[in-house]
């Protein structure tokens, strides 16, 4: 049983991996760090292998916690640079003035951001993100419909001052 255990979870990962590092990658934007985040995903869906029933969602889960604890230690780091005054180390100059989406995103509060993360870059259907969250079907497409509603306000507001 444990050889039949092993290869499950080694397919799991030969067909897993390379799509869930790739979309840690886009999130965070640095190659070693998705990479990271991705095997901390595998490693922790592994110590828990008996009890997850969805491992593409828990993986998925996972990496999203993870890529969200990458975004506050970020942040933590600039704010500490910025009041030592050092802004300019931590921004380069070739930064666009107008947000990514992905820092519009990770701004979104937590109820909407995990429906986000989960439905439009995981590519999980309405249906897996409830199963996960453990909120009706109903609840996460209002989530995602506000999530889409600020994004659209806030990007029509930048537009606008760019004018």
């Amino acid at each position: 049983m444990k050889r039949s255990r092993e290869q499950a979870a080694s397919e799991l990962f030969a067909a897993l991996y390379p799509r869930l590092a790739g979309w840690c990658r886009r999130l965070v934007d640095d190659d070693g760090t998705a990479h990271e985040i991705a095997s901390e995903a595998f490693t922790r869906l592994w110590s828990r292998w008996t009890s997850v029933t969805e491992p593409r969602a828990f993986l998925y889960v996972t990496a999203a916690n993870l890529v969200r604890d990458h975004w506050r230690r970020l942040d933590r780091e600039r704010k500490t640079v910025r009041r030592v005054g050092t802004e300019a180390a931590v921004r380069p100059h070739t930064e666009p003035a107008d947000p990514s989406v992905r820092m519009l995103v990770q701004a979104l509060p937590e109820r909407l951001r995990v429906p986000i993360l989960l439905h439009y870059y995981a590519d999980l259907p309405v249906r897996e993100v409830s199963a996960v969250t453990g909120r009706k079907e109903g609840t996460i497409k209002a989530d995602l419909h506000a999530a889409r509603e600020l994004l659209r306000a806030h990007l029509r507001r930048n537009l606008d001052h760019s004018r």
